[in-house]
């Protein structure tokens, strides 16, 4: 049994047994079995509880974070599969428990735990080499991206470096990770719990919206709506405030639960077992709706035209009734007569010629294309937004609203950056197409599907708004994008084999 757990983990069999005497250090194990060593413990016992009689909740705070932190920060760089579902749980988590009332730099520990996942990366690589990750056209088009942000640090028409060095951030240490899930992420069963737990993760949001929507905020969500007018005129509409549920935004919530849905659909067209189909799609209905009470109209459109791609690559007779059902629910929902405001504004996200929001973006684009031509480096990054305003409250860009992943991208990185971005969408979706049409187990096609629609709505979605600059979505589309090319390897291997069995049978 133990030999089959080895097996199962190639290359941790010598950090098992490096844990276990890491762990006998930490404690103290072999110092504290005579007379002196209990007379230390004691003297110990005695400090801390001198420590916490003092200081109180803080001190106890303080005494289990220098107990906890160190085994998990071990935890994260050995076992990078406990690093990698930390990391995906805290992506969906992160603005829950800061609304909550904890106080506490979230942000600063999600780059700890990208860091931490990089250096066992490297860690790892050294044991077990495996470049061959760094190959191909996705991996090549992001190191292009990640080199192109870096040098934007010496762009002349930038404002202020430290925007740069604010933003950096969630752009190079982000896209690294793709790198991570790629090498850690080898079998069928790493990819079927990670997606077990998305959808997991995803009904906890939903329901959560639901709870908003019907029962109300909690009073660390009311406290932070009326702790900004800002806030108050994003999301009070008409009478009614836009849900968030869990994340930072109800940007960011309706398009998980976009995602979600899509993921939903096309494990139905895998599981055989009907109960199975029937829960997923009762998780796609509970998505939906949750959807909806977020007002996020640039969301609304996602589905539909994510299930276009969908006919297109799964087409067949029992797809064509479900998305023939499927878009008749939807065409119902445009043209009933309602006084919902929640259904009122999905309509008016399939009339955009009436909607007095979208002609602003369309206005502020028309506006910025001037500047975007004549700056082929655009204005630097992180010029836009709460960083701009922050350094470089005076400059042009500072209140300039991009509205657009791709605005933004355009704006900050120049007509140059927007090029190398589209390039790196175009090839991670021709990757997917081509990958999915030749991988031959059926469920591992299943997969590559799901992901490539998934890539193919949040590209949709960057333009409305911006889809790939907050938790969790720039860290699950990097997993999603890991995972359109494992699949393929993890079917290559398969398929290798029989043929190698095959080959050892003839020639012994």
């Amino acid at each position: 049994m133990e030999k089959d757990l080895q097996l199962f983990v190639p290359g941790e069999n010598s950090s098992r047994s490096g844990f276990k005497n890491w762990l006998r250090q930490l404690f103290w194990v072999d110092k504290l079995s005579n007379v002196t060593g209990l007379v230390i413990l004691l003297l110990i016992s005695a400090g801390l509880g001198a420590l916490i009689a003092y200081k109180g909740i803080f001190a106890v705070a303080i005494i289990l974070i220098l107990m906890i932190v160190p085994i998990v920060v071990y935890s994260i760089v050995v076992f990078p599969q406990f690093g990698m579902v930390v990391l995906l749980v805290l992506a969906y988590l992160l603005f829950f428990i800061m609304k909550i009332g904890i106080d506490f730099p979230m942000g600063t520990l999600m780059d700890g735990i990208q860091g931490l996942l990089i250096l066992g990366f490297f860690i790892h690589q050294k044991r077990n080499p495996n470049w061959k990750i760094f190959s191909g056209p996705i991996s090549t088009m992001i190191l292009i991206w990640i080199v192109y942000n870096f040098v934007e640090v010496a762009n002349p028409v930038t404002e202020s470096r430290l925007a740069w060095v604010y933003t950096i951030r969630s752009v190079a240490i982000v896209m690294l990770t793709y790198f991570v899930f790629m090498y850690q992420i080898k079998t069928v069963k790493q990819i079927r719990f990670l997606l077990k737990m998305w959808i997991v993760l995803a009904v906890f949001a939903a329901l959560y919206a639901f709870k908003q929507e019907f029962i109300g905020f909690s009073a660390a969500e009311e406290e932070w709506l009326y702790s900004d007018p800002n806030i108050q005129n994003l999301l009070f509409i008409a009478g009614h405030w836009r849900k968030f549920s869990i994340f930072s935004d109800p940007v960011a919530f309706s398009y998980n639960m976009v995602v979600s849905s899509v993921l939903c659909i096309a494990l139905i067209t895998f599981v055989k077992q009907i109960w199975k189909k029937i829960l997923l799609a009762l998780f796609v209905v509970l998505f939906f709706t949750a959807m909806l009470f977020s007002g996020t109209r640039g969301a609304y459109v996602l589905l539909p035209a994510a299930m276009v791609l969908f006919v297109i690559l799964r087409f067949n007779r029992q797809v064509l009734i479900g998305t023939a059902i499927a878009g008749v629910g939807i065409l119902f929902l445009i043209l009933v007569p309602t006084s919902n405001s929640n259904i009122v504004r999905f309509q008016t996200a399939f009339k955009p010629n009436e909607d007095i929001s979208f002609q602003a973006r369309k206005n502020n684009q028309k506006r910025i294309q001037p500047y975007i031509l004549s700056h082929p480096m655009g204005g630097g990054l992180g010029a836009t937004g709460a960083w701009g305003q922050r350094f470089a409250p005076n400059s042009y860009l500072a209140n300039f609203p991009p509205d657009s992943g791709y605005v933004r991208v355009a704006v900050e990185l120049g007509w140059i950056g927007l090029g190398i971005f589209c390039f790196l969408m175009f090839f991670i979706l021709r990757e997917g197409i081509n990958n999915y049409f030749t991988i031959r187990d059926k469920e591992l096609k299943t997969y590559c599907m799901a992901m490539l629609l998934i890539v193919f709505a949040y590209n949709i979605g960057n333009y409305p708004q911006e889809a790939l600059v907050q938790f969790p979505s720039n860290i699950y589309f990097y997993l999603v994008v890991a995972i359109i090319n494992v699949t393929k390897i993890i079917d290559d291997k398969q398929e290798e084999k029989p043929t190698r069995l095959a080959a050892t049978a003839q020639y012994p």
